[in-house]
């Protein structure tokens, strides 16, 4: 993500707050790295049994966009983070993209996941899938053809 562009802020470990990773700050919580960097946008590279507490607090911290890369997490940890966001408002809910998902992308402008950047041409085509390594296909076809995308999901 930071090789393509993407104004990676930080990241969030619980007890390794001060600390930096990639020569970016590492915060304790969610909460506090959104307070001190305005992060908008979160992404979960965390355990299948973390990851239901994890996208629920960043909901709390006021993330707008949650990408969950994690696979493997039980259907009723994702009912859980679901019922939890009815909390929120509709303009104040957080959209999550996800699980076991390869994240979103927006040739020429921002990716949040763990694709492969060089494949996708920046045009006007939508990309929708289930399988990230098909939507890296489809995208790597699209090049070929010298058809772009606008935004792959």
């Amino acid at each position: 993500m930071i090789k393509y562009g993407t104004n990676v802020v930080g990241g969030v470990t619980p007890g390794k707050g001060g600390q930096t990773h990639l020569e970016l700050p590492v915060f304790n919580t969610v909460k506090e790295a959104v307070h001190q960097t305005e992060a908008t946008a979160s992404i979960l590279f965390v355990p299948p049994a973390f990851a239901a507490d994890s996208a629920m607090e960043a909901a709390d911290a006021g993330i707008k966009v949650c990408v969950a890369i994690t696979d493997g997490i039980p259907s009723h940890d994702m009912i859980r983070v679901k019922r939890y966001m009815r909390r929120y408002s509709k303009k104040d809910k957080m959209t999550l993209i996800g699980p076991n998902c390869a994240g979103v992308i927006s040739p020429g402008k921002a990716m949040l996941g763990i694709m492969p950047g060089h494949i996708y041409l920046e045009g006007s085509v939508g990309v929708v899938g289930r399988s990230g390594t098909l939507g890296y296909e489809a995208a790597q076809q699209m090049k070929n053809l010298g058809v772009g995308i606008s935004t792959s999901v």
